[in-house]
């Protein structure tokens, strides 16, 4: 690897263990949360979308620089590669774009219960999960699996740490919705709104 590609290297490494930190400590100190932050504000919104773009731009640049490094059948490359990053990018924007900046960025907003939301109760996050597989699967980068595996665990994490916030902010109607729809993914169901 380049001098350059070291350097990406170490902020998709740092943006993905940031996170991954950040995180834990939400789900260990509850009280003392970061992410859902406890008072939103721009600032706030800035860094989680600064460490989201540390991961996914490095993930991008070591994914071109490590072109077809690890093996994988040029087959399942173009033609799943691209098929989950067409699909992902539909879901993750199209819920980004119905929830609006601030609430993606962790301010309060009203619970939504319907769209992707009947398939899981975090479908941004399987959708960047899905992502994130994708541009491997197509790029075949050896030097970009290290930041997609820091930014796939974190986007695991996450709804771990939002879940206990999830449940003090919308109470029952929370609770009742994550007994119909699983967190990552499953079938559809009957979901109410309330």
């Amino acid at each position: 690897m380049t001098q350059y590609e070291n350097v990406i290297l170490i902020i998709g490494l740092a943006s993905g263990t940031g996170f991954i930190a950040v995180l834990l400590w939400s789900i260990c100190f509850p009280e003392r949360r970061l992410w859902p932050p406890q008072i939103y504000s721009n600032w706030k919104s800035a860094l989680v979308w600064a460490g989201t773009l540390g991961i996914f731009v490095s993930a991008i640049w070591l994914g071109i620089s490590g072109w077809g490094s690890a093996p994988i059948s040029p087959w399942l490359r173009f033609s799943l590669g691209p098929i989950l990053l067409v699909l992902s990018n539909l879901a993750v924007w199209a819920e980004a774009a119905r929830f609006g900046y601030a609430q993606t960025s962790g301010a309060p907003g009203e619970l939504v219960m319907s769209g992707l939301y009947n398939y899981s109760r975090h479908p941004q996050y399987v959708a960047d999960v899905a992502m994130l597989i994708g541009w491997f699967v197509l790029t075949a980068s050896m030097p970009a699996l290290p930041v997609l595996m820091a930014g796939v665990t974190a986007l695991l994490i996450a709804p771990f740490a939002e879940e206990p916030w999830l449940k003090e902010k919308y109470g029952d109607a929370y609770r009742d919705y994550t007994r119909q729809v699983p967190r990552f993914l499953g079938r559809p169901r009957k979901v109410t709104e309330q």
